[in-house]
């Protein structure tokens, strides 16, 4: 049997803060990103926990909704939320008749495209929202067989291609990795697309996947993939939902304020789990992962699933994008903070150079009327190195440190 490991999140502070606001919280996420064990672990000697993943109770909750919560012993956690929306309303009636009363009902969910919705039309202005996502760096930090063993950037970054940041796998170093995603990915088609979306073929949806997968740090072309897909475009747009309700893709937009038509305005697309995107495309090894034609791509991706969680696990919306102009300036990242904004460029190098922080200086020049502060390159030095008198390369550890300070 395997011994039960807890790891803290750091989302731990806004989701209390939150209880102590709200008579209801939604902690949403995707499948096995750790929400019913966090939960558990914080409040499982408060509150009462139902998960409507058990058929049963899920059958008394639809058929009669209010009965159920007549026979519900508050404060509880709502697991799977989504499987019982008609409970919603019902909710809604309960807290209205106690708005002072605070942390009365957790809910959690995995499609969150559904669920948001449900939630945003019910329980608007009574319920709180947080996102939580795989473990992030500083998290799997925390797991005693990692502190030695990640001891870099590249390690960080192999590790979280190879093995997944997701909890289970990364709690347990012997498991064998290749099973669990082949078996994650399964049990996403059949129980999530299968039963909540009307998707047609799951075998042409797993292409669509693999197809997307190797396209990840790429700007999203509907008719590309409509054409080797041989689809139409609305099915192709209909999966990328899909795949973001699940919140296994994260669209990046672009920087576009006040800058007019010079530029790109199509979204480029990141999984939210770099091992999902090796998986599909059949990276397995160290080798093939930092020489193959994917290495960069993969680690931009990894950057920004990282910077995503920062995000998140703050109880924040990101608030970063991408950009690229006409006459191809681009930029890989762009982070806002109080309308300010600091550019960053990243590059798969342990050698950092000058040139790889050329395009900041176009940009600066082509946007002078913005206000620019200064960003850097994020790559794999282990520490950070001046480029120019304002520039530097910096190490993923300095960016984290610099990014969590100002969310």
């Amino acid at each position: 049997m395997k011994k039960e490991i807890y790891v803290h999140r750091e989302i731990e502070g806004p989701l209390k803060a939150l209880i102590r606001q709200f008579p209801a919280v939604a902690l949403t996420g995707p499948r096995q990103s750790g929400k019913s064990t966090l939960l558990k672990k914080i409040f499982g000697k408060t509150h009462r926990y139902i998960s409507f993943d058990e058929p049963l109770t899920r059958q008394r909750a639809v058929s009669d909704p209010e009965l159920f919560l007549d026979n519900i012993e508050e404060p509880v956690i709502f697991d799977e939320i989504q499987y019982a929306p008609e409970l919603l309303s019902h909710l809604k009636i309960l807290i209205d008749n106690d708005r002072n009363k605070r942390g009365r009902f957790i809910l959690t969910g995995s499609q969150q495209f559904n669920l948001m919705k449900n939630l945003s039309d019910t329980l608007a202005g009574r319920i709180g929202l947080l996102t939580l996502l795989p473990f992030s760096k500083q998290e799997k930090n925390r797991i005693p067989s990692m502190k030695k063993k990640l001891k870099n950037t590249q390690k960080f970054f192999t590790d979280a291609c190879l093995r997944s940041s997701f909890p289970e796998v990364s709690v347990h170093p012997g498991m064998d990795f290749e099973a669990w995603c082949g078996s994650y990915i399964q049990t996403y088609l059949e129980r999530d697309i299968r039963t909540t979306y009307n998707i047609g073929s799951l075998r042409e949806f797993q292409k669509f996947m693999q197809l997307l997968a190797a396209r990840c740090s790429q700007f999203l072309n509907l008719n590309s993939l409509s054409g080797e897909l041989g689809v139409a475009v609305n099915t192709i747009k209909k999966w990328i939902s899909v795949l973001e309700a699940g919140q296994l893709i994260y669209l990046l937009n672009p920087y576009y304020r006040n800058l007019g038509k010079r530029i790109i305005k199509r979204p480029k697309v990141y999984f939210l789990d770099s091992a999902l995107v090796c998986y599909l495309t059949g990276i397995r090894d160290v080798r093939h992962l930092l020489n193959g034609p994917m290495a960069g791509a993969l680690f931009e991706n990894y950057i920004i699933q990282e910077t995503i969680k920062s995000y998140f696990n703050k109880g924040k919306r990101p608030n970063m994008y991408y950009l690229r102009t006409h006459n191809d300036v681009e930029i890989d990242l762009i982070i806002e903070k109080s309308m300010r904004i600091y550019p960053f460029e990243i590059k798969l190098s342990k050698s950092p150079n000058i040139n790889m922080v050329k395009p900041m200086d176009r940009f600066k020049k082509i946007f002078s009327k913005l206000e620019i502060m200064t960003g850097g390159l994020i790559c794999l030095c282990d520490s950070d190195v001046f480029l120019t008198k304002d520039i530097k390369a910096q190490s993923f550890n300095s960016y984290l440190k610099w990014l969590n300070s100002g969310i």
